[in-house]
C-alpha cells in the first residue's frame, strides 16, 4: 500500500511539472492591464472592443494578443492606440532548458511566451510580471 502511495504521489508531481512551464508558472496566460485615460476622467475606455470603465479601467487581457484601446468622449474624436506584444526570449530559453519541449508548447499554446511591450513603448509600465499600466491621450481639447 505505501508503494502504491509513493508511485501515485510521484505520478502526480510529474504530471504537474509536464503540464506546466516556466512561462505559465511565473507568468501565467493572462496579465493584469490598468488603463488610465490621462487628463480625461469621463471618456469611455474601450479594450479589444468591450466598455472596460470610465476614466480608468483595470481588466484581464490575454499575453498573445495585442491591446487595443479606444477612449470615446462626448464632443471628442475616437483615439485608437494599439499596443504591442514582445517575444519574452528569457522566458523561452528558460523554459527549453527546464521543462524541454513540452514547456515550449505549453508557453506557446497558452500565449505565456509574450508580454507588452514596455521597453519601447513609454506609454506602457511594467508593475510586476503580472501588472501592466497603459496611459492613454486623448489628442482632444475641452
Amino acid at each position: 500500500m505505501r508503494k502504491a502511495s509513493i508511485f501515485i504521489f510521484a505520478i502526480a508531481i510529474s504530471c504537474s511539472l509536464l503540464f506546466s512551464s516556466c512561462g505559465v508558472m511565473f507568468g501565467g496566460s493572462k496579465y493584469q492591464g490598468r488603463i488610465i485615460a490621462t487628463n480625461h476622467p469621463n471618456a469611455e475606455i474601450y479594450a479589444n472592443g468591450k466598455k472596460i470603465g470610465v476614466g480608468e479601467a483595470t481588466a484581464l487581457f490575454n499575453r498573445d494578443e495585442t491591446l487595443k484601446v479606444d477612449l470615446k468622449e462626448e464632443g471628442c474624436e475616437t483615439k485608437s492606440v494599439v499596443f504591442d506584444n514582445k517575444f519574452r526570449t528569457g522566458n523561452f530559453i528558460l523554459s527549453i532548458f527546464t521543462f524541454g519541449l513540452v514547456g515550449l508548447a505549453v508557453d506557446l499554446g497558452t500565449g505565456a511566451s509574450y508580454k507588452p511591450d514596455h521597453k519601447r513603448n513609454p506609454n506602457v509600465k511594467k508593475e510586476t510580471d503580472k501588472n501592466f499600466t497603459f496611459t492613454v491621450d486623448s489628442d482632444c481639447k475641452k
